[in-house]
C-alpha cells in the first residue's frame, strides 16, 4: 500500500497578503496566488498552505477570525478560493489551509453575542469569562500572560474579565463547551467538502484549560507567560493538557470522512517527547519541529534533535517534519548571519544593527542549511522568498508595523513584520512585480537582485538550488531508513545516510573536509580539490 502523500511531502508556506496582489489594492489576494501557481510547480513543491484568509480585523495577520467559513473581500471570495484549489490540484499540488481553533475575533458573531447576553449566559459560556479577584473583582483572575506581553484577562463593563492568550481583540473559547466542539467538526467538513487536502492547526498545544476554581497560578519568574516552561509548570494549566487529545481525535474522524482522508498538522510548541503525543495514531498526522528550526548551526544540537525526531515520529508509525523558516520568525539568512548567542528579538529591537549580520555568511550557511533539511526523511515545509534567500527586513519604520508585539510590548519589540515583506517577483517596478502600486509593507531598494526574475535561470543562485534540490529529491529512494554514518559524523560534521545510497555531509565548522568516494549529486557549494569547504552540505550517490 503506498504511503499517504505528506509522509514526504514538501510544502510552500503562502503569506497570502504578502505572495501576489493581482487587483493592485498593494495587498497580496487569492488570485495572486492562482497566478503565481505555475512558479510553484516549476519549483516543484507538492502542496502549499495558505495562513488565515477568512474574514479579519487584521490585528494579528489574519489569525483573528470573524468568520471561520469566509474569506476576507481584501483577499478575494469563495469563488476565487475554490478556482485557486482546482488550479492548484490540475498541477498536482494540494493545498492546506490554516484553521484558528483556539480564539475567534473580538468582532466575531459569538463574541458580540455574549457581551450582549451578560454573565452565566449560554452565549459567554462559549468563552472563558470569569470573576475577578480583589474586593470589588478588580483584579485578573489569575496571574496568566498573553503570549504578546500583559495578562491574559481583559475585563468588560459589567466587571467579568475573558481569557485571550494573545491580543485582547482574540479572545480564547472555551472547549470544554461542546458547541464549540460541534462548530469546529463542521468548519472542518465546510473546507474539506471545498476540496482543501487538509490543515495547520494553529495552537493546537493550546486549546484546552484547566478552569477548575480557584485557577491555579503559573509559576515562573515575574513577567512569564509560563508556556514552554513544563520544568516549573508539570501539569500545565493551559498548555499541552492531556484533554486536547480527545479534541484530535474527534477530528481524526472527521478527516477519514473524506478520500483521501484529510491531515491535520499541529503547530505545538511543546519538546519532542510531549509533540509526539499529538501525532499517535488516531489524532493529527504531523506536528511541526520548532526544536529544529531554533538551533542557530550548531552540529551537536542537530544531531541531537534530528535522532530524536525520527525516533520519536517512527515509533507513533509516522514521519518528522523539517522547518527552516516561518512567518513568525526572523528569516534565516540574517539569523545564520549572527551569533549563536543574539537573541534575534533583541536584534530586531535594534533595527538589526547591533551586531550587523554578516549576510554572505548567513547566505552561505543558509544554503546549507535547506539542502541539510531536504535530505532528512521525511516533510519539509518552505516558506515563501526562503527560496530566494531573502533576508529580514529588520529596520522597518514603526509608522509601518503591524505586528501586535509592537503594541503590546510597549514598543519593545518589533515584532514579526520583517520576515512578512512582500516578495520581489521582478527587477524593476513599483513593488517589484508584487503589484501596480506600493505594497502594504516597504520592500528594501535592492530586492530587485533578490527577484524571481534575477535569479532564474542563474545557476549560482538560491533559487535554483532549491529547484535542483527539489528535483534531486524526487529521486530519492521512498525509503525512509536513515542512519548516522559513524566514520564521518564527528564534531562539527553531520553525515547520514537515506537509504542504501546516498550519503549527506553537512560541515558546519570552517575548516574544509574531504570528500569520500562517490558522485556528487548536489552542493551548496562547489567543492575545492576534493575537499567540501566550511559551512557547505553536499549529496553523494555511493554504490
Amino acid at each position: 500500500m503506498p504511503y499517504p502523500w505528506w509522509r514526504n511531502a514538501v510544502t510552500y508556506q503562502i503569506f497570502p497578503r504578502s505572495f501576489a496582489d493581482a487587483n493592485a489594492d498593494g495587498v497580496g489576494d487569492l488570485q495572486g496566488v492562482t497566478s503565481r501557481l505555475d512558479y510553484l510547480a516549476w519549483l516543484g513543491v507538492d502542496a502549499i498552505w495558505l495562513t488565515p484568509c477568512h474574514p479579519s480585523p487584521w490585528v494579528d495577520g489574519g489569525y483573528d477570525i470573524t468568520d471561520h467559513r469566509g474569506i476576507d473581500p481584501s483577499l478575494g471570495t469563495l469563488q476565487d478560493f475554490d478556482r485557486m484549489v482546482s488550479a492548484a490540484h490540475e498541477r498536482d499540488i494540494r493545498v492546506l489551509i490554516d484553521i484558528v481553533p483556539n480564539h475567534t475575533s473580538d468582532r466575531h458573531e459569538w463574541f458580540w453575542q455574549a457581551l450582549a447576553a451578560g454573565p452565566g449566559s449560554p452565549e459567554r459560556d462559549r468563552y472563558i469569562f470569569r470573576a475577578g479577584k480583589g474586593p470589588r473583582g478588580e483584579c485578573p483572575p489569575s496571574n496568566w500572560e498573553s503570549r504578546f506581553g500583559g495578562s491574559a484577562w481583559s475585563r468588560v463593563p459589567d466587571g467579568q474579565w475573558y481569557l485571550h492568550l494573545f491580543a485582547p481583540e482574540q479572545p480564547d473559547l472555551d472547549w470544554t463547551n461542546q458547541e464549540v466542539r460541534d462548530e469546529f467538526l463542521d468548519v472542518l467538513r465546510f473546507w474539506g467538502r471545498r476540496g482543501v487536502d487538509g490543515f495547520r492547526v494553529d495552537v493546537a498545544a493550546a486549546l484546552v484549560k484547566d478552569l477548575r476554581e480557584p485557577l491555579r497560578e503559573v509559576v515562573g519568574g515575574e513577567g512569564s507567560s509560563g508556556l514552554d516552561d513544563f520544568a516549573a509548570n508539570p501539569d500545565h494549566p493551559f498548555l499541552d493538557r492531556p484533554e486536547v487529545h480527545d479534541v484530535y481525535r474527534d477530528w481524526n474522524r472527521v478527516f477519514h470522512e473524506f478520500d483521501p482522508p484529510l491531515v491535520g498538522v499541529a503547530e505545538a510548541w511543546v519538546r519532542g517527547d510531549r509533540r509526539v503525543r499529538y501525532i499517535r495514531p488516531g489524532e493529527l498526522q504531523q506536528a511541526f519541529n520548532f526544536e529544529f528550526l531554533r538551533v542557530r548551526w550548531q552540529a551537536s544540537e542537530y544531531r541531537r534533535i534530528v535522532s530524536e525526531s525520527i525516533d520519536g515520529a517512527s515509533s507513533v508509525g509516522t514521519t518528522a517534519t523539517w522547518v527552516l523558516a516561518n512567518h513568525d520568525m526572523v528569516r534565516q539568512v540574517s539569523a545564520l548571519g549572527l551569533p549563536a548567542d543574539v537573541d534575534l528579538w533583541v536584534w530586531l529591537a535594534s533595527d538589526g544593527t547591533e551586531p550587523p549580520p554578516d549576510l554572505e555568511l548567513g547566505t552561505r550557511r543558509a544554503r546549507a542549511a535547506i539542502l541539510f533539511a531536504l535530505a532528512l526523511p521525511g516533510s519539509a515545509y518552505l516558506y515563501q522568498g526562503e527560496e530566494l534567500g531573502l533576508p529580514e527586513v529588520a529596520d522597518l519604520p514603526a509608522d509601518v508595523l503591524r505586528d501586535p508585539k509592537w503594541m503590546h510590548s510597549r514598543h519593545k519589540e518589533k515584532g514579526r513584520d520583517g520576515c512578512r515583506v512582500p516578495l520581489p517577483w521582478t527587477r524593476d517596478g513599483v513593488s517589484f512585480g508584487f503589484s501596480a502600486v506600493p505594497p502594504w509593507l516597504p520592500q528594501p531598494a535592492d530586492w530587485g537582485d533578490c527577484s524571481v526574475e534575477s535569479q532564474r535561470g542563474d545557476p549560482s543562485s538560491m533559487l535554483e538550488l532549491y529547484r535542483a534540490a527539489l528535483r534531486v529529491r524526487r529521486g530519492f529512494s521512498s525509503d525512509e531508513r536513515f542512519g548516522w554514518d559513524d566514520q564521518h559524523n564527528i564534531g562539527d560534521v553531520l553525515a547520514f545516510r537515506r537509504g542504501s545510497d546516498i550519503l549527506v555531509l553537512v560541515n558546519t565548522g570552517p575548516v574544509p573536509i574531504p570528500l569520500p568516494p562517490g558522485d556528487l549529486l548536489l552542493s551548496s557549494v562547489a567543492p575545492e580539490e576534493g575537499f567540501l569547504p566550511g559551512d557547505a552540505t553536499a549529496w553523494l550517490r555511493q554504490p
